[in-house]
């Protein structure tokens, strides 16, 4: 009997353990946010979550107000929606939140990768020095260089030999600018071994297109990787590819290369100098390519594609490039090689930024996470105050909060290509029921962990786009084309991706 017993009690523990474990018991205490478990035990609403993530927060914000709690896989998620409290959750100290466990974990799964404890302040002025200042510079250079020679290798000097090409939009500003991106990061052919340097571009070209094509593989499988809902078949295709990258971006390969770029080889010598094996820091730099190029392109892409859909923008725009041409003697001129383009003079162009800024806007949806290390308070802008859970995670999701809020950006949906500057091309302050918002946008998120390459990824965008607008005329196969809706699997992943391309067609100008 007393067997049976201490085998029913230990059932019973075990039984309530698994429904702790599952958030059944979890309540709602004294001061917390609203608290939304849904109807499935340890998942919760993540099925929701996961089918569409702006709408469901779209429902839960109506529902519960600007701050929520809702279960999302067996982790509750703090929703904060108030864009005047993000400041506070930015700067408060790692103590209480951080976000390099989350980050962490991600990582690990998706590329293989598994952070060190060394200093994440080293990496981080590593990062400062290469992809600011006249480390930026550096690159601008390469970038200018590699977008040159994959898109003006066959450039003609003769009226009939300049016809209207077609092409798939989103390829097309994808493969060139991720390839150009690649090629100034991770190093170009070396010129050992071959008869001379076209030979070596040549192979450049051969060999970036490959990698696109595979990297484009690997992207498509990246939301469902992320939520580890990827289905058999797609799981071994996902760790070939991860297998490939390893490999095509080792250590070993790129001793290999000429011009690899001063932000891949230093972080690479720190990770080696703090014990980091080989095999590891090959994934990093996969994880590296992935951070770098992985929105670059299709943020391009809807760029041109709004300026194709609106003419007075790219009447406007192309105004100005043409402007910052002329006045720094680069005007583009019949039988003219490619244009050189300078930060001097991507520096000089208000609108091209407002452009980019407002496509960044409508399309960049990234989802900010911190780990609730420590009860904390939180104060909202009406002057309520909550109690943040240890053990809990606070998000953010400015795409909706910020970006599309009728209150902050009238009419939200519309592209305003000079949104962001006021009449005398100065930047444009931005409010909310009288009060100045400090977060009026933020597709590269914020606080400590900012995108620490947005300026070479802006720097990109601009360079392809500069040189799009000076030397070809653009124009959409269907004018009367609408632009295709975003894939909603992608949300919170950075920049969003089209359901379909859009053919377009493209000319010489001189």
């Amino acid at each position: 009997m007393a067997l049976w017993a201490a085998l029913l009690c230990a059932l019973v523990a075990s039984l309530l353990s698994g429904l702790y474990l599952l958030g059944v018991f979890r309540s709602r205490r004294p001061n917390e946010p609203p608290l939304d478990k849904g109807i499935i035990p340890w998942l919760g609403y993540v099925l929701d979550f996961r089918k569409n993530s702006s709408e469901f927060l779209k429902k839960m914000q109506r529902k519960h107000g600007d701050i929520f709690t809702v279960l999302i896989g067996g982790y509750y998620f703090t929703f904060v929606m108030d864009p005047f409290c993000f400041g506070a959750i930015m700067k408060e100290s790692r103590s209480k939140l951080d976000f390099r466990s989350f980050a962490s974990k991600l990582v690990l799964q998706v590329f293989g990768y598994k952070p060190i404890k060394a200093s994440q302040s080293t990496m981080h002025a590593l990062s400062m020095k290469h992809l600011t200042g006249d480390g930026l510079n550096l690159l601008t250079k390469a970038t200018m260089g590699n977008l040159q020679k994959l898109m003006f290798s066959k450039l003609s000097s003769r009226e009939e030999e300049r016809p209207w090409q077609e092409d798939s939009l989103f390829h097309y500003c994808y493969n060139i600018v991720f390839r150009a991106g690649y090629l100034a990061l991770y190093g170009t052919e070396s010129h050992r071994g071959v008869d001379n340097e076209e030979e070596a571009n040549e192979r450049d070209l051969i060999h970036s297109n490959q990698l696109f094509n595979e990297f484009r593989k690997y992207d498509r499988l990246f939301p469902c990787l992320a939520y580890s809902m990827l289905p058999p078949k797609d799981k071994l295709e996902a760790e070939r590819l991860k297998r490939f990258f390893w490999s095509t971006l080792s250590v070993r390969r790129s001793c290999q290369k000429d011009n690899v770029s001063g932000w891949i080889s230093d972080q690479d010598q720190f990770l080696a100098e703090n014990g980091v094996p080989e095999y590891m820091r090959d994934r990093f730099r996969f994880m590296l390519l992935w951070a770098s190029q992985g929105n670059t392109g299709p943020t391009a892409f809807w760029l041109l594609l709004y300026l194709m859909k609106h003419p007075d923008a790219m009447r406007a725009v192309k105004e100005e490039v043409e402007k910052v041409l002329r006045e720094n003697g680069h005007e583009v001129k019949a039988g003219s090689p490619p244009t050189d383009i300078t930060r001097d003079m991507l520096n000089q162009t208000p609108l091209l930024d407002s452009a980019l800024e407002e496509t960044l806007r409508l399309v960049a949806a990234p989802l900010l996470v911190r780990a609730v290390l420590q009860d904390m308070s939180l104060e909202m802008s009406n002057g309520t105050e909550y109690v943040l859970r240890k053990g809990d995670r606070v998000a953010l999701f400015p795409h909706l909060s910020v970006q599309m809020d009728p209150k902050i950006h009238p009419e939200p949906h519309r592209f305003k290509y000079d949104r962001f500057i006021n009449p005398d091309g100065t930047k444009k302050d931005f409010y909310k029921d009288g009060k100045r918002l400090k977060y009026f946008n933020m597709p590269w998120g914020a606080g400590i962990s900012i995108c620490p390459g947005r300026f070479f990824a802006t720097t990109e965008i601009k360079l392809f786009v500069f040189l799009m607008l000076a030397h070809y005329d653009l124009e959409l196969v269907d004018g009367e084309e609408e632009i295709p809706a975003i894939d909603i699997s992608r949300w919170g992943f950075g920049t969003m991706q089209p359901v379909h391309d859009v053919h377009f067609r493209y000319r010489q100008r001189f």
